[in-house]
């Protein structure tokens, strides 16, 4: 008697249950769960494994647990700025920046961003100049140094950087690095053990329990973090590796945006680092005054914004949603990946039918093929709704920023994707500032001379392939 009817049968079952979880106890975005009904329909055997590295919510148990915003007096100062922009009260040092004190608001409220305006800024969009300036600034630490890092590489920018960290601990600066252990899965034991036998502090953010299987494969550290002596910061989208010098034979020039942050936004920077440690270390760091220095350089006003799946709000997508809503000219968006969900682009097809300017930038060449025919696809629907959009040629575009009206702006680790809203832990500077905006535009307008523009004409004219591809990426994008 052959056994398939009763192997089918149980395949069957096996699926009806994992469905019913999927629907009833996941409670994911409408859109996801029908992605995996119909992965787990096509595919049983194959898509129930698939469903168990990628597909899994993460536990509800907390994940950072070191109260240091209590011991900050954070949620003192939380409360109090609160009850002045209720009362309103609160004093903007720029008083053309009132008009925004609802989404500062918004981060304040949902995600405890204190809302700094004594910062100093730098842009760089250059790689070579950010990590001139990163190596500078190590090389000048005086009491400790805390990096996180999405990707580091075992490559001659990421041996130049443990040079520094080494040749610091050895001189009796703290010195710490993490890293994600899937963005960072070729480093080898070699580099890490160099590092540590130098002194330094190394850990992984949600490392495998059993080697070379991960569990947690969807749910990544992306953030990148560089604090110095509790006064500088660095915040952006660069990782730790030679392509990001432009020497990748495939992509050529990398294009990313970063920022070099001196002021009293980097104790927000350093809370966020010191949680995520703790989360990662068995040595966990205790509050002590000389990491929250601060400092005042400047008159620039920063939110630093943190989401992540550990987080009941999706809060740099309720950000960049409440950034565009308050639009009354123009938006400037680039972004590497643009799969966004209904909410935000709706968002954005109602601004563009409104009349707002809308300037999207993407890569002209794709590092996962998937994602990038799911980006053409959403562009194209916003194409029609009256948006611009440039392809850039000029190597690789990963820079993650908004500017709206040339007053406020974003720049962090968030990509316009469901991953960074909903499965990453991200990170995100939030920019009141008119002088900072404009040498975003700048920056954006210079990159429009190296790109050509994707008109709804020529989307339209796309071959059957490029169509047929974009629509089974599309239908699979919520599970990418």
């Amino acid at each position: 008697m052959s056994l398939w009817p009763y192997l089918l049968a149980f395949i069957m079952v096996f699926n009806f249950v994992l469905a019913f979880t999927v629907i009833f106890f996941e409670r994911k975005h409408a859109s996801s769960t029908w992605a995996w009904l119909m992965v787990l329909f096509f595919i049983p055997i194959a898509g129930f494994i698939l469903y168990l590295i990628f597909g899994r919510k993460l536990s509800g148990h907390q994940i950072f647990t070191w109260d240091t915003k209590s011991k900050l007096g954070v949620k003192k100062e939380v409360k109090s700025q609160l009850r002045a922009i209720e009362n309103n009260e609160f004093t903007f040092k720029d008083k053309g920046l009132t008009d925004y004190k609802d989404l500062y608001y918004l981060h304040l409220k949902n995600n405890d961003a204190i809302y700094s305006q004594d910062n100093k800024v730098d842009i760089y969009t250059d790689g070579k100049a950010k990590f001139t300036a990163l190596v500078n600034d190590l090389e000048n630490a005086q009491d400790h140094i805390h990096l996180l890092y999405y990707i580091i590489r075992d490559d001659e920018l990421g041996n130049k950087i443990a040079d520094v960290l080494i040749k610091k601990a050895q001189a009796g600066v703290e010195v710490r690095l993490l890293y994600d252990d899937m963005g960072s899965r070729s480093l080898g034991r070699k580099y890490i053990q160099r590092l540590t036998d130098g002194g330094v502090l190394v850990d992984a953010f949600f490392p495998p329990k059993i080697p070379k299987i991960n569990l947690k494969i969807n749910f990544r550290n992306h953030r990148k973090l560089a604090i110095i002596d509790g006064e500088i910061g660095y915040i952006g989208g660069f990782n730790i590796g030679d392509e990001y010098l432009g020497k990748d034979k495939n992509f050529g020039y990398w294009r990313d945006t970063h920022l070099r942050i001196y002021g009293d936004a980097v104790r927000n920077m350093q809370t966020r680092f010191i949680l995520d440690w703790n989360q990662a270390s068995r040595n966990d760091i205790g509050y002590e005054d000389r990491y929250y220095i601060g400092a005042s350089g400047g008159d620039v006003g920063i939110q630093i914004v943190s989401s992540g799946p550990d987080s009941d709000w999706e809060q740099i997508k309720y950000g960049y949603i409440k950034m565009i809503l308050s639009a009354k000219e123009y938006i400037y968006i680039q972004t590497p990946y643009f799969i966004p969900d209904e909410s935000l682009m709706d968002a954005l097809r109602i601004a563009a039918l409104s009349g707002i300017k809308i300037k999207l930038m993407i890569p002209n060449k794709p590092d996962h093929p998937f994602v990038y025919w799911a980006t053409l696809s959403h562009v194209g629907d916003l194409l029609k709704a009256g948006a611009e959009a440039y392809m850039y040629q000029n190597g690789f575009l990963h820079a993650k920023t908004i500017v709206v009206d040339g007053k406020i702006s974003s720049v962090g680790t968030a990509n316009i994707d469901v991953r960074s809203f909903n499965l990453n832990f991200e990170v995100n500077a939030f920019l009141y500032d008119k002088a900072i905006a404009q040498l975003l535009v700048e920056a954006f307008e210079h990159d429009i001379t190296l790109s050509t523009q994707m008109t709804e004409k020529l989307y339209n004219k796309r071959s059957l392939g490029i169509r047929f591809k974009e629509s089974i990426s599309r239908l699979l994008s919520p599970i990418l």
